[in-house]
């Protein structure tokens, strides 16, 4: 895709970001759920504010022509090289068409020293499942709340080959 890259945000992005990730979050939790939702503050902010600029995050606007299309958090640890991927998500006019995957790519590709990426997902979002198996090589290695349709999550595991 032309010009895409990732920047990272600060407050005065937070509002666009936060527009961009409600229309995510809804998008996914309608298709699935027959509702609008999303983790605790992922329409007013709140979540951005909370783990995107916890100092502890890595974080970053994923701009494409100059337009920002979506974020991500990402917990990078240098010492064990077991690195997490907190959030991704872009703006559903754009899914469904290989940009998720090549922000993937581009995530792996910084982080050349990572043996293990961790990640979790709503038990709920089936188009989550196959993006992270299917595009992404990951493992689902546990399921938490496996009775919570709503609240449960799956945790994935890619282990990186060296």
């Amino acid at each position: 895709m032309a010009d895409l890259s990732f920047e990272s945000f600060s407050e005065e992005d937070i509002p666009d970001m936060t527009e961009i990730m409600t229309r995510s979050f809804n998008c996914d939790s309608m298709m699935h759920l027959g509702k609008n939702g999303g983790p605790t503050g992922y329409d007013n902010g709140e979540f951005l504010r909370t783990w995107g600029l916890d100092p502890h995050s890595t974080q970053y606007k994923i701009v494409r022509n100059n337009q920002t299309i979506g974020g991500v958090i990402l917990w990078i640890n240098d010492k064990t090289n077991i690195n997490t991927l907190g959030l991704i998500f872009l703006d559903p006019n754009l899914q469904d068409g290989g940009l998720g995957l090549e922000v993937w790519n581009k995530i792996e590709s910084m982080y050349p020293n990572t043996v293990k990426w961790c990640t979790e997902t709503p038990i709920y979002s089936r188009r989550n499942h196959h993006f992270y198996i299917n595009k992404c090589g990951f493992h689902l290695i546990k399921i938490k709340d496996p009775k919570d349709y709503e609240n449960g999550s799956y945790i994935f595991e890619k282990e990186m080959n060296k």
